[in-house]
């Protein structure tokens, strides 16, 4: 199932980089998207006015819209999406990193298809087949002795889960996460994440502490040779390829809470995303995570990888996102991509951890974790990464999607930032180099929509919603990648010059 990339594989993607780049030189054209075969069909529902209507008078407020005059999408094929009016739009958002082989995929179609009119639900006070299908396939992704399913409906529901899990196996309650870190919102986990727009002034969990987070462009330390990335940041730094300073810096701060906030060996556990999705794709500085799971390990406490945006090949190299940081996490939880859009998680332990779950009196329930129809379509997800060999297109795509917008970098005063792994890129826009301050307001929204109106569909996040996000389903092209870059080089040129 994982596909390691060795030297000849590596060196297969840089010849077919070269090959595009020699065959698609750079042009002032107009950006023209790539062609598609496929025809939406009309459009049926409510008219847009309606929409708004109802959207004002009766669905909540907090469903937060983008764009100034929001899109009404009606279709979805691969990498297309279609509005109410038949305009067709690259999306290279994945409905926020979650359509993951493409939208309305033939082979995960027909899943649910096939599926659905045999067994939709069965609460798990029953067997099925497809729950214990599908628990072998994704427990053999994974490293021994990570191979313990539970299978929930959400991310959030899977943290939520994977935290409660590490209190009852360490007996401890102390969590550490990160700052600029998102785990979900339910009203335990909007205490774990940190970034303020998803919190809200309300009571939260006790013993939840925040780590510095070790961001190598905005923060104290870090440089040109800290990330795991084809692109670095243009800060100097003295380390060496196998000596991260910045990496011993920021463990030093994370170290202190260690010293000063918990009591001594009594710590639950570390919540850690190997790439902080939400908070804008932030790269960690090489070595860190493995010495920080090091530590909370000698104090009592079980680490966790948060893959619901980071898992199922998007990086790249790796099938998880934590195989990149050389370690292994004792609870893995992942979601979002997981079934391509179909309400699906899952919280993956060790059988040491997983007794801990046995104390009720009866059992740990859920009602629809594990339920035929949502197992069936994540199988065949798994199934359509391996055909299909979508981790090697993530890294094929995704490294000469992150080495050209890296040429904007150069080009614009207001791209400070631009990293990532595979198919997981952010591009941080600023008002300037020196002070990166964060480009907000009016100058992010009109670079954002004019690219909307290009045809491009990108996602936004950090902490002041000033970074472009670039989760595309992994079913996406060399010229796809192309076309996102010429249209937002032209935005930003038309909004500068």
């Amino acid at each position: 199932m994982k596909q390691l990339f060795d030297a000849k594989l590596k060196r297969n993607v840089a010849c077919k980089l070269k090959k595009f780049r020699k065959l698609h030189s750079d042009s002032n054209a107009p950006p023209k998207l790539p062609d598609c075969e496929y025809t939406s069909n009309s459009y049926q529902g409510p008219a847009y006015e309606n929409v708004q209507k109802i959207r004002n008078g009766n669905v909540i407020a907090s469903y937060n819209q983008y764009y100034r005059k929001p899109l009404l999408l009606h279709e979805g094929k691969m990498q297309w999406l279609f509005d109410h009016q038949g305009k067709r739009y690259l999306d290279m958002f994945g409905g926020i990193c979650t359509v993951s082989v493409g939208h309305c995929h033939p082979t995960v179609t027909a899943a649910a298809e096939k599926q659905i009119r045999s067994l939709w639900h069965s609460a798990n006070v029953y067997q099925h087949p497809k729950l214990y299908e599908y628990a072998e396939a994704l427990a053999s992704t994974l490293p021994d002795p990570l191979k313990v399913v539970y299978l929930v409906n959400s991310g959030s529901e899977a943290n939520d889960l994977a935290l409660f899990l590490a209190r009852l196996h360490t007996k401890n309650l102390d969590i550490i996460s990160f700052q600029n870190c998102y785990h979900g919102m339910s009203s335990f986990m909007m205490g774990v994440t940190s970034l303020p727009p998803y919190r809200y002034n309300t009571p939260i969990p006790s013993n939840i502490h925040h780590a510095v987070n070790p961001d190598v462009y905005q923060g104290l330390w870090g440089g040109s040779r800290c990330r795991d990335s084809l692109v670095q940041t243009t800060r100097k730094c003295d380390c060496c390829a196998d000596n991260c300073l910045a990496s011993e810096m920021y463990y030093k701060q994370f170290a202190d809470i260690f010293k000063y906030s918990l009591p001594l060996g009594h710590l639950a556990a570390l919540i850690v995303e190997p790439i902080q999705g939400v908070g804008g794709a932030v790269q960690f500085p090489k070595g860190f995570l493995k010495k920080a799971f090091d530590l909370v390990r000698e104090n009592g406490g079980v680490c966790i990888a948060d893959e619901v945006q980071t898992g199922f090949g998007r990086t790249g190299d790796h099938f998880w996102g934590f195989e990149m940081h050389d370690i292994k996490p004792d609870i893995v939880t992942m979601a979002k991509g997981i079934a391509n859009g179909f309400p699906m998680a899952a919280v993956v332990t060790t059988p040491e951890v997983a007794k801990s779950l046995t104390g009720a009196t009866l059992a740990h329930f859920n009602t629809f974790g594990g339920n035929a129809l949502a197992c069936s379509v994540a199988h065949s997800v798994l199934q359509v990464i391996e055909e299909e060999n979508m981790q090697a297109n993530s890294k094929l795509v995704g490294s000469y999607l992150i080495q050209e917008l890296a040429k904007l970098r150069d080009e614009f005063e207001c791209v400070g930032d631009v990293r990532g792994k595979g198919l997981m890129i952010g591009v941080e826009l600023v008002q300037d180099k020196v002070t990166k301050q964060p480009l907000v307001g009016d100058d992010f929204f009109d670079i954002w929509e004019n690219c909307r109106d290009m045809g491009l569909l990108i996602g936004r996040g950090g902490l002041k919603g000033n970074v472009l996000r670039f989760k595309p389903p992994m079913c996406v092209t060399l010229e796809d990648a192309r076309f996102s870059v010429d249209v937002l080089r032209r935005a930003l040129s038309e909004h500068y010059h």
